[in-house]
């Protein structure tokens, strides 16, 4: 009797806490998760939650449920709309793009649970023949917010442009106020291809970050995928869907 419960406690320990109490999400996660099993979601955006993994990636850049957030580059409301239940008691919403973009989101916003939601309209277009973002003099108007979000859109950037973005959400973050990126990962130091324009090189990008006066706090690899080779356009039938991302948190001092 006494060696069995030995061996039960040695492999406890070898083997860590049981699964239940591993999964055990914080209140702002279990207000994710229920958001995401809403019936406003299309069965098109919910087919990528397993690959997005938002409960993961939101507890990376440290979401809370009372939390002032600036999503850039909402697209068609994919992060919007689970989101904004989230915050709708005690926190708000930014979402900031080129207002007609923004306007694509006007019947996701208009529902009850979306009152957190703000359009944020900012001076931005795309140049198609280049396919990156024009930057104009982007401003925030807020000097006071908790976490910044940047999902799957700085590869969009050129530097300057990445730079504009980041010194204005510099300014709008309070101190100690977070800077999240994710996105597709690039070879370090590999130079422009066909195949590598929608792909950011983090090292490269953790060095311009800190350059508008971020401080790098942390990454994770909960996307790293083995067999990404990171050879080819994110596009591509073999790649998308299975593309290796980093994630990067910054905060302001």
């Amino acid at each position: 009797m006494i060696r069995t419960t030995l061996i039960a406690l040695t492999l406890i320990t070898l083997l860590g806490a049981p699964a239940t109490q591993a999964a055990e999400l914080s209140p702002t996660l279990e207000k994710l998760k229920a958001a995401m099993a809403m019936d406003h979601r299309s069965d098109k955006n919910t087919a990528r939650d397993d690959n997005r993994e938002p409960l993961k990636a939101m507890d990376f850049c440290g979401l809370r449920d009372d939390m002032t957030v600036i999503e850039f580059g909402p697209g068609g409301g994919w992060y919007t709309e689970i989101l904004g239940p989230v915050l709708q008691e005690k926190g708000a919403l930014y979402i900031a793009n080129k207002a007609k973009w923004l306007e694509r989101l006007d019947d996701l916003l208009a529902r009850d649970f979306m009152s957190a939601v703000k359009k944020h309209p900012i001076d931005i277009g795309w140049v198609s023949d280049e396919h990156r973002f024009d930057v104009g003099d982007i401003v925030f108007d807020m000097k006071n917010a908790d976490l910044a979000l940047n999902i799957r859109e700085y590869h969009n950037f050129d530097t300057e442009g990445a730079a504009k973005l980041s010194a204005a959400l510099f300014a709008a973050l309070k101190s100690g106020g977070y800077y999240c990126i994710i996105d597709h990962t690039r070879r370090h130091m590999e130079s422009d291809n066909a195949e590598n324009g929608r792909r950011v090189d983090p090292v490269d990008l953790i060095k311009q970050v800190q350059a508008t006066g971020f401080q790098f706090v942390d990454w994770s690899d909960m996307f790293f995928k083995a067999d990404d080779e990171l050879r080819y356009e994110v596009g591509r039938k073999t790649v998308t869907g299975n593309t290796d991302r980093f994630a990067l948190l910054f905060m302001k001092p």
